[in-house]
This record gives C-alpha cells, structure tokens and sequence, in this order.
C-alpha cells in the first residue's frame, strides 16, 4: 500500500450525507477482462443503494494500442437531475481501475491519478504492448519502476496480481477488481451490496464470487508494499520425476539430466533449462547434441571468469538450435496447452464453443525451407521456378483451426518434426549454427570476453520470415566488423556496442552509425600496417 492504509481511505469515503458530491470511477481494460461487465456492476451497486450514475465508454484502437475507457460518476439521489461529465478529466477522478500494470502507468502518465484524491486499483501482471513486443531487442518497460511511480502518483495504491486469484478460481479478472474495489472501502457501499449485485448478474456467478472474496479478502488484510510480482518457477525441484513418457524415454531423459549436473554449479540451472526447450523443440537425440556444444564451451572455461562463457552458451546455443520454422508454428498452435490458454484469455468455459482462426503468410523462403534439402535447395537455385512459386504461394491464408480440416492441415504439417533433419531449413541453420558457435569458441584462448560477446550476438537473430531475414542481415553486419576489432582491448565492449545499437531500431540506422564509428578508428591502424 502507499502511505495511505486501507483504513484512512475509507475514512476518506464519502458519507451518505455528501448528496451533493459527484464521485468519478475510471476503468481501464483491453479485450477479455471484462471491463465492460465491472462497469455494469459498479453502476448496479451504486443504483441499488440509492444513488444515480451513468457510465459511458472510449473504445481503443487495438487491443494492445489502445485499451478502453470506462467511466462511471455517481452521486446520491437527491431529487434533482446531476449533470454528468461523459469522461474523465485530469485530476478529477476518485477511483482508477486498470486491469493490468502498464494501463495503470499510462493512466498515471495522463494525469487521471492524483496524490490528493485518486485510489489506484491495479493488478500487477503485465501484459506486452506492442511498443514492446515488436522492439528488435528487450523492449519490456520496468514493472517496479511503474509501481514506485503510482506509489508517488496517487493518494491510495492498492495492487497485487488480480489476474492469477482470478484464474485460480475460475473467473475474470474484473470480479477479482471488483472485489478489491469493495475490500478499499472508497465507495459507500457494504460488501454484501457488492455481492448481491454479482448474484444479481446470473451468469458465472460461483466463481465470480470466489474471486471477488479472494481479492475483497486481500484488500481488506492490507496487502504488502506492492512490488511486481515474480513469476512462479515452474521448472521443479526434481528435473525427473516431473516427465512423463515411455521407460524408455524416461531412462534417456534422465542421463541427459544426469549430464546437466555434471557442469559447473553455476551453468547448471541454464543449461537445465537450454535442455529443456531443445528436448520439447526436437528430441533425446537433438538434447545430446546441445549438451555436446556445450561441453565444449565448459572445456575452456574456468571460475576466474565465473563461468560466463558456459552460462552464455547453454542460453544462446539452445535458442539458436530452436529456430522458428512452419513446423515449429503449426506445432505449437496444435498443443492442448495453447488451446486451453486461449479459452482462458478469451474468458469462455470447456462447453462454448470458439471459433479460432489463424493467419499464414509464408514466402517462398519459408516454403523450400520445409521441403527435403536437395528439392528446396534445386528450387532456390532457379530464381525464375522461385519467382514463379512465390507468385503463387505468398498469399496471406486465414485457417480455422477449430474444424477439422484446418486443423488436421496444421497438425500434419507439424507432424514433420521427425524428419526436420532432413529439410532444407535444418541444414542452413545447423551450418550457420555452426560458423558462429566455432567462431566464439577458437576466439575464447586469445580473448575471453569477446567470445562471451559473440556468443551474446545470436540474440539478433529470431522469428521466422522477413523478422528472421532482418535479425540475420544485422547479425551478419555486426559479425563483419570483427575484423576491424581484432587485437584491441576494448574489442568486447564495442562488440556489445554494436549488438545493442542494432537492436535500437528496426531500420538499423543506429547500427549504421556505431559501424561508421568503429571504421573511424580501425581505418588509420589498417592503414599504418
């Protein structure tokens, strides 16, 4: 909580005899989380105990640019018609809710949350804006600095993660803010009004109460100081005896474990996890060969460098053995798992019935990549048989993967994991794979640093399509100024420059200018040998 308590805001409540003070109540929401519901229901308690509201709404662009706007202001019926604004103005709002941490920063950042009036109810997980997910490098903004802020911002900070208590007990998050809302004591209004208001609603009604006590509960007890919440680790103690699978797979997966244990202490939890997504990515098999690359990493490491060559690789080389293909997307919009997980987003229950479509636009690239590597190769070395085909098959494609042809088409397709070794994709990334892990490994002797550097290099590359083209064209830039670098002390440091002025941008102009500053300085040593 901020330095206000659960207490003093409800002191600061307004008392049934305030029938002349409008009260404003702001609601931020995207797509799914009920915003629209919350409001209905605060206009519903607040009628139900004698007093007048009206609520209006500001749709967003996007889901992700832009989220709702709700607004509700209430007061208590006197007799008299009030005169109600449509939305909020800055510094006028008593109560903001937003349902996800970054929409409580942007409200902050509009002014709709002061320190002499407003109570911010915010949940505190987070959910990528677009700004960030389309950011080359790590575009997150920082969940801590957006809380310290609406500490400072606002007159009352309530906020813990409202999204997980509602899920855990079946609902939205807009019962879980609901619940808090009623549990802060800043409307006039008994818990049981709430509640019955919720009744009153007639669908989901068990578990919309469930979370609504949970978060009223949570509320009420007075939280700790907000901070942003870690996610859970999901990995386990015992990395076997959460698998599940033949004996025989069960055997091979624990001697691969086996072998993670052998590293050193401090790879240890990396390389677990590297192993991991490999295993999941491919196989047994293809497990092994990341562990091979590895060792080869830990072989010329030692504690004077706190193993961050080996911590490096075990991140970077199971992220570059995992490329994004077609059989990769379809596989993964095939899982149960996902399935599940957009039911649960979208907010509906095992017995609706939900209509998925998914968006395809794969070039000519992504098409010889899935085929066997000597007739995608053939294809690719006939520019006129490419451009004929692409002509043909770069079309955006729109597949319902809730029936049964699009999804059979998808889960086919995702069926050519086993034999992923052969197609044409594998063997370009597994040579490319290999130029670059060599190259970080035969530098390490002569300059540990730079070789942790490069290592680190593997992160402009991701995605598939012209995402993937982008991150390679980058990649191969920065990897081309190692020759200007070589046998300086600063080597690393400006390697690591250039890795993070390409991730700045997505045209490269910042890269463009840290190259031309590093050609500065290599150009009158080339030029003196």
């Amino acid at each position: 909580m901020n330095e206000k308590t659960i207490a003093a805001a409800k002191a600061d409540a307004p008392k049934a005899d305030d029938a002349g003070r409008i009260i404003s109540v702001a609601i931020l929401a995207v797509g799914g989380q009920g915003g629209g519901v919350l409001t209905d229901w605060i206009v519903s308690v607040a009628e139900a105990n004698g007093y007048r509201a009206q609520s209006t709404s500001v749709a967003g662009v996007a889901q992700r640019t832009g989220a709702t706007i709700y607004y509700v202001e209430m007061c208590k019926d006197t007799g008299r018609q009030p005169v109600f604004s449509l939305s909020p103005a800055q510094g006028d709002v008593d109560v903001l809710i937003a349902a996800e941490l970054m929409e409580a920063g942007r409200s902050v950042m509009r002014g709709f949350v002061t320190p002499d009036r407003t109570t911010l109810i915010t949940s505190s997980h987070r959910i990528a804006a677009v700004s960030e997910k389309i950011a080359p490098g790590d575009g997150r903004g920082s969940s801590d600095a957006v809380l310290d802020t609406a500490r400072k911002a606002a007159k009352t900070l309530i906020a813990f993660d409202m999204e997980r208590m509602a899920v855990a007990a079946g609902s939205v998050i807009s019962s879980s803010l609901f619940g808090a809302l009623a549990g802060s004591g800043v409307l006039p209004f008994s818990r049981e009004s709430y509640e019955e208001t919720i009744r009153a609603s007639g669908r989901g009604v068990a578990a919309s109460l469930r979370a609504f006590g949970a978060a009223y509960d949570r509320t009420v007890a007075g939280a700790e100081p907000a901070t942003a919440e870690a996610e859970p680790d999901v990995r386990g103690t015992d990395e076997v005896a959460g698998a599940q699978g033949s004996p025989a797979l069960l055997f091979g997966w624990q001697e691969l474990v086996s072998r993670t244990r052998a590293l050193p202490r401090p790879a240890h939890d990396m390389a677990l996890a590297g192993l991991r997504k490999v295993v999941d990515y491919q196989d047994l098999a293809y497990g092994a060969e990341y562990l091979a690359g590895l060792e080869r990493a830990v072989a010329l490491d030692d504690e004077g460098h706190d193993h961050a060559l080996s911590i490096t690789a075990a991140k970077y080389l199971a992220n570059a053995l995992c490329y994004d293909d077609i059989v990769r997307v379809a596989d993964l919009k095939t899982r149960a798992s996902r399935s599940a997980r957009v039911r649960r987003e979208v907010g509906v229950d095992g017995e609706t019935v939900l209509r998925v479509t998914e968006y395809f636009h794969p070039r000519i690239e992504e098409v010889c990549g899935t085929l066997p590597a000597g007739l995608g190769a053939f294809i690719e070395a006939r520019p006129g048989l490419s451009r004929w085909l692409d002509a043909r098959l770069n079309k955006g494609r729109r597949i319902r993967t809730d029936g049964l042809f699009g999804f059979t088409l998808l889960w086919g397709l995702a069926g050519l994991k086993r034999w992923r070794r052969r197609l044409l994709r594998h063997r370009v990334e597994s040579a490319h794979v290999g130029t670059w892990y060599d190259l970080a490994l035969e530098t390490a002797p002569a300059d540990y640093a730079l070789a942790v550097e490069i290592l680190a290099c593997r992160r402009l590359i991701k995605g598939y399509s012209d995402t993937h083209a982008r991150g390679l064209s980058k990649y191969d830039r920065v990897i081309g100024a190692l020759p200007m670098l070589e046998g300086r002390q600063d080597a690393a440091d400006w390697l690591r420059r250039l890795r993070e002025a390409a991730l700045k941008d997505e045209k490269g102009t910042a890269l463009d200018g840290a190259l031309q500053t590093v050609a500065s300085f290599a150009m009158p040593e080339s030029g003196a040998a």
